[in-house]
């Protein structure tokens, strides 16, 4: 049995949509086997697929081909996830945000406001 490797992709839940899968696929983001791939790609069991997703690089190994979407609690018995630990602590990753705390009702800032907050944002990651 084949099924398309987007169709694939939003059955195993690697993607929220299939338009998704498919965008990541016209994108060069999916490899199968090694080979950047078109979103009509078959796929059949054994298959390694590659998926560049954010700054994290997913790894699957086609157990079964499926062509309907699956629980989140199925999906272990149709794909085996090889992605590394290290790849996957990428997502957990420290994001550093700034917020300057403000009065209440003093409204937006201006335009010289947004300017002082600029420059102070560009002196805080020249350090």
């Amino acid at each position: 049995m084949e099924e398309r490797i987007d169709k694939y992709l939003w059955c195993i839940r690697v993607f929220k949509t299939r338009s998704d899968a498919t965008d990541a696929c016209r994108g060069n983001k999916v490899q199968v086997n090694g080979v950047v791939c078109k979103p009509s790609k078959d796929v059949r069991e054994g298959d390694l697929i590659t998926i560049r997703k954010g700054p994290v690089e997913l790894s699957y190994r086609v157990k079964l081909v499926v062509s309907h979407r699956l629980g989140a609690s199925l999906v272990p018995d149709y794909a085996e996830n090889l992605t590394p630990e290290a790849e996957l602590d990428k997502l957990h990753a420290p994001v550093e945000t700034f917020f300057v705390k403000r009065d209440r009702g003093t409204g937006r800032p201006t335009k010289k406001d947004r300017r002082t907050l600029d420059a102070l944002y560009a002196d805080l990651l020249d350090d």
